[in-house]
C-alpha cells in the first residue's frame, strides 16, 4: 500500500508537521498534498486537493478538532482521518471516532504506532493507541462513521434568504451591513442568522465559514 495515497497534514507546530511529512513520504511512500496550520483552512484544502487521508492534530487554532472531523466526514465519507493528539483522554478519543475518525494516536507514542494506525485506517479498520488511558477504549466497540448516503443534509432546510445571510456572514459582513445589502432590517438579519445557525448546528463564525466552504459559496 504505497501508491496513489494523497495526504493532507493538519498540524500547527512546524517541526511536528515536518516530521509527519517525512514519515509519510519516506517510510510509507505516500504523497503529502498540503500542510494546514489551522482549522479554518482544512475544508478548503480538502476541496482543492481531494486527499485520501488526513493526519489531524486536535488542538487547532480557529476550530475544534472534533468539529473538523465531523464536518469533513460528513462531506467526504470515504476520507480516512487519523488523529495525532497530545492528550490521552479516552473521552476525546471516543468523540473523535464517533465524529468519523479512523484512528487516534498519541504524539508521545513511537512513530511505528502512527505508521500502524495510518495503514490500518487505509485498510478500513479502526485503531486506538494502546496508551490512551491504559487502553480503556476498545476500537472494536467504537462508533462507526455514517455510511455513504446516510448523512443528513441540514443545508437543504435553509431558505434562500438564510443562504444569503450565511454567505455574507462568512465573508465577514456585520449584521448592519447585511441589512443594507439585502434591504431588510437588522432585526430580520438577526432572525435569519439565528435560524440558519440552528438548522446547521453552527455555534460561531468559524462554523459558518466552514459551512460556506462546504456549500461551495466560498472557494
Amino acid at each position: 500500500m504505497t501508491g496513489g495515497i494523497g495526504v493532507i497534514v493538519v498540524e500547527d507546530h512546524e517541526l511536528l508537521a515536518d516530521g509527519l511529512c517525512r514519515l509519510l513520504e519516506e517510510r510509507l511512500g505516500w504523497c503529502v498534498l498540503a500542510r494546514v496550520a489551522n482549522g479554518l483552512d482544512v475544508y478548503r484544502a480538502c476541496v482543492i486537493h481531494a486527499p485520501t487521508l488526513m493526519m489531524l492534530d486536535l488542538g487547532l487554532p480557529g476550530m475544534d478538532g472534533v468539529d473538523v472531523i465531523r464536518q469533513c466526514a460528513q462531506r467526504w465519507p470515504e476520507l480516512r482521518i487519523v488523529v495525532n493528539s497530545a492528550s490521552d483522554d479516552s473521552e476525546r478519543a471516543r468523540l473523535s471516532l464517533e465524529a468519523g475518525a479512523s484512528a487516534f494516536v498519541l504524539k508521545s507514542s513511537p512513530r511505528e504506532t502512527l505508521v500502524q494506525a495510518a495503514i490500518q485506517a487505509m485498510r478500513g479498520d479502526r485503531y486506538v493507541d494502546p496508551a490512551v488511558c491504559g487502553g480503556a477504549l476498545d476500537p472494536a466497540n467504537a462508533p462507526r462513521p455514517p455510511a455513504l448516503g446516510t448523512v443528513e443534509k441540514p443545508e437543504r432546510l435553509l431558505t434562500l434568504r438564510e443562504r444569503q445571510v450565511l454567505k455574507l456572514v462568512a465573508e465577514g459582513q456585520r449584521n448592519r451591513d447585511i441589512a443594507q445589502l439585502l434591504s431588510i432590517s437588522v432585526k430580520t438579519v438577526e432572525t435569519h442568522r439565528l435560524n440558519m445557525m440552528r438548522k446547521l448546528g453552527a455555534h460561531n463564525v468559524a462554523d459558518i465559514v466552514n459551512w460556506a466552504y462546504r456549500l461551495r459559496m466560498m472557494l
